[in-house]
């Protein structure tokens, strides 16, 4: 091979990760040699002002987006780095682009397929190098933080959306459709002989026909296709307490990380996660075999894969409920063969607890627990459709970015419509990635007739995307809209009062207002030590009295049509 299409791994004692800038010359050179075969470009800007590129690959000169889908091409994408301190699959990308280009053989084998890529997606964090910010992981000798310019997780965004990237993302992603992803990362936690662990979109959330593919036919495969490279792989060990000796749990990926994002477009997604603790020349050659394995298979079962996801995306439009929130089944588990290592518990030289540490020198291997059932535990009822106010910029951008389809309401009318009184919320007490995320919430579904204004969106789920909008607009969904924040301003009471003159007001209103004074009567008895509380008693009054109600409090503004 030509010295100059060497990757920095390459040139190096496999011990080094490409920068960014040698990542996107690496690439743009091939373009500038290969334009049959490589198609490659800027798609978009991150936060710190750096062009953000993807790539597309294609065995018979075909890039244009808009024939590939019209001719039912199957797509693969894979992405890389989001966290550039986990960067195996930045230069394994590299290598296999530049293969594809040298080696006629293996880019004839991707037949009718297009391998879609983004070679370096946190391009703000790559840029930022260090050898400190991974305290586990062994190697390369320098690489990139986790954090993008705004110090945001990347894989956290992929529903609120608070980065430029995230935002090229869902519009890239959801502009080439694609049936098969992989996004390419390290793991942190127990110690264990294999190098590769792979999380998968969970088959259970996935559900349906594509699921079941996924469980009973693509995994099992997979499996025994890295095993056969000599890479063994289990699933992503996730121990349900402290060592994986009692058992393993699926990771439950939701829509905020990449392949939880990738299952709202029925897309089946993977995740790698290569053992930190291993050399980083194992790391690399295990996520090249992981990607090739997984390339291998959708360009195999690409049919059926794209008739699932078709199906998939019809059964959705006739949906009469819909489940958005699943929990695992901790009586349910199966067991996995695994290999470990003997967990020892010794006490700490540093303070006065006991440590865990894992002994090399004495490996086990034997059936453990893994928890792989997650049932839906939220199931709600499919309206027609929703209808998102158009004073919502932040919701109606990101329902159209990801290609939900919608109509703006062109006069003013009154229906019937159901809604969400939100009663109480839980929310997390620090701040996670920029929000106070929603754990927890008591919400009250109403009737009533309102008037849908015009300039209001329409949001029908008899269409393709339903998942996408039915899982951001549900608020109890794991990733909603509303547990991000998105609707933060209708928990807030806009008006007030002065005490010493709604005391006066206040008895009036318990005369003349009789449900509130049978709900004052069994609040005093519910919290009798309260009844010396002022601003609790008045509180109370003054936010379930009838008069002084503001229609928007607590209201969720997205209504639902049945």
């Amino acid at each position: 091979m030509p010295n100059e299409l060497q990757t920095p791994y390459d040139k190096g004692n496999k011990n080094q990760t490409t920068t960014w800038s040698e990542c996107i010359g690496h690439y743009e050179e091939l373009a500038r040699r290969y334009p049959a075969i490589l198609s490659f470009g800027v798609v978009g800007m991150s936060d710190g002002g750096v062009p953000m590129h993807a790539g597309v690959v294609s065995a018979d000169g075909v890039f244009d987006r808009a024939q590939i889908k019209r001719e039912g091409r199957p797509v693969f994408f894979n992405n890389n780095g989001i966290h550039p301190g986990e960067p195996e699959g930045i230069d394994a990308c590299m290598a296999l682009v530049r293969d594809f280009c040298l080696e006629p053989e293996r880019l004839a084998a991707l037949g009718k397929t297009v391998f879609l890529f983004i070679p370096l997606y946190n391009v703000d964090g790559s840029l930022n190098r260090a050898d400190t910010s991974r305290v586990n992981q062994d190697g390369p000798e320098q690489f990139g933080f986790r954090g993008n310019s705004l110090n945001l997780d990347l894989n956290r965004d992929f529903i609120k959306c608070d980065s430029l990237a995230a935002g090229v993302f869902n519009r890239l992603f959801t502009a080439w459709d694609p049936d098969v992803m992989v996004d390419t990362h390290t793991s942190n936690g127990a110690d264990y002989p294999y190098t590769m662990t792979l999380i998968h979109t969970q088959a259970d959330k996935l559900g349906g026909g594509l699921g079941q593919f996924l469980s009973g036919t693509m995994l099992p495969h997979m499996f025994a296709e890295m095993a056969r490279r000599g890479w063994p792989t289990c699933p992503y060990v996730n121990p349900v307490k402290d060592s994986p000796d009692h058992g393993i749990a699926e990771f439950l990926e939701t829509p905020r990380f990449s392949t939880g994002f990738a299952a709202l477009h029925h897309t089946i997604g993977f995740m790698p996660e290569t053992h930190m603790l291993k050399p980083f020349a194992d790391r690399y050659e295990s996520m090249r075999a992981l990607v090739e394995t997984a390339l291998d298979f959708t360009v195999a079962h690409a049919a059926q894969i794209q008739s699932l996801r078709g199906a998939a995306r019809e059964q959705g439009k006739t949906r009469r409920e819909w489940p958005v929130h699943w929990a695992m089944d901790a009586a349910a588990p199966s067991t996995w063969r695994f290999k470990g290592y003997a967990a020892n518990y010794t006490p700490s030289l540093i303070g006065n607890y006991t440590r865990l540490s894992y002994d090399r020198s004495a490996p086990w291997e034997r059936d453990i627990k893994y928890f792989n059932s997650f049932p839906a535990d939220v199931v709600v009822p499919a309206p027609r459709a929703y209808v998102v106010p158009q004073a919502w910029r932040a919701a109606i951008e990101r329902l159209q970015w990801n290609g939900v389809q919608m109509e703006r309401i062109e006069t003013d009318r009154v229906v019937e419509v159901q809604y969400y009184h939100i009663a109480s919320v839980t929310s997390r007490p620090a701040a996670y990635e920029g929000h106070m995320y929603h754990d927890d919430m008591t919400l009250e579904r109403r009737t009533a007739q309102m008037t849908l204004q015009a300039g209001d969106y329409w949001v029908p789920l008899d269409q393709d995307n339903a998942r996408y909008a039915v899982e951001t607009l549900e608020p109890q969904a794991h990733d909603s809209f509303f547990r991000w924040g998105f609707f933060n301003s209708v928990l807030e009471k806009k008006e007030a009062y002065s005490d010493y003159v709604f005391e006066d007001h206040a008895l009036e209103l318990l005369r003349t207002e009789a449900p509130l004074k049978a709900k004052f009567d069994a609040w005093k008895q519910a919290n009798p030590a309260l009844l010396s509380d002022q601003v609790a008693v008045l509180n109370f009054i003054f936010t379930n009295c009838e008069r002084y109600a503001e229609p928007g409090w607590r209201r969720y503004p997205v209504l639902s049509v049945f």
